[in-house]
């Protein structure tokens, strides 16, 4: 499965950034997609997840403000991030998880929330 993303860039506080990510190859195993996002010196950390037939998953600093939604026609899954913060601001990664439960990710693409 290969992954591309896009959508990042600069945002002033308070604004609103999608992200797309378009899956390819053999998607007809994806289960699951997500985003994760990743500052200097930390780890990975969820932001926002949906798998078949469940409720989306967000991460606490993402409840209320971020949306993920899928389309599973398209093989895409978006992030609609509003009210940004600029605690915000890193590299957000597109992952998907197969029905072997392998996770891929995409290359990243970079937010940043500044005035």
């Amino acid at each position: 499965v290969q992954l591309q993303a896009s959508g990042g860039g600069l945002v002033q506080p308070g604004g609103s950034l999608s992200l797309s990510c378009a899956a390819s190859g053999r998607t007809i195993s994806i289960n699951a997609m997500g985003w994760y996002r990743q500052t200097p010196g930390k780890q990975r950390e969820l932001v926002a997840t949906i798998a078949s037939g469940e409720s989306p998953n967000y991460a606490d600093s993402a409840k209320g403000r971020f949306t993920i939604s899928r389309d599973n026609a398209k093989n895409t899954v978006s992030l609609q991030m509003n009210s940004l913060k600029p605690e915000d601001t890193a590299v957000y990664y597109c992952w998907v998880r197969d029905g072997w439960y392998k996770g891929y990710w995409g290359q990243g693409t970079l937010v940043t929330v500044s005035s």
